[in-house]
């Protein structure tokens, strides 16, 4: 299991990325292997609020139930697989300054988090790309 920590520059205010990043519905327009959201219940922001992530891995289509367990508004957002068969916590945290934002957050071996390291890096810089041009 790895950990890693990368950090993204965007040339917006943190609010203004706050609205795509924590709205998890809009995560296949940036996250490359997520391919839809299904938002299970009514709540769909917030702590405690679970979804449907459908993604498009290596090994094939994978379904994860996910929670978000963490919800700052503006500063710090986390989400955390509840069931499925790929575990992972995501944790975002937004900064005025310098230092951007920052997704930190994988429990994988040490190929898969240098992977999913790279792959992280390319969905941040779309991320950036989606909120820039808004």
């Amino acid at each position: 299991m790895g950990a890693f920590e990368l950090e993204r520059d965007i040339g917006r205010r943190p609010q203004d990325v706050w609205g795509v990043l924590s709205d998890v519905r809009r995560t296949p327009a940036w996250y490359d292997a997520v391919t839809r959201v299904t938002p299970l219940g009514e709540v769909t922001a917030g702590t405690g609020a679970r979804f449907e992530l459908h993604r498009s891995l290596p090994g094939g289509p994978a379904v994860n139930v996910v929670e978000i367990t963490e919800f700052e508004p503006g500063e710090r957002f986390t989400l955390a697989s509840r069931s499925g068969p790929t575990p992972f916590t995501y944790r975002y945290s937004l900064s005025p300054s310098a230092e951007g934002l920052a997704g930190p957050a994988a429990h994988l071996g040490k190929l898969a988090t240098v992977l999913f390291r790279n792959g992280m890096r390319t969905n941040l810089a779309a991320l950036a790309r989606l909120v820039e041009a808004s």
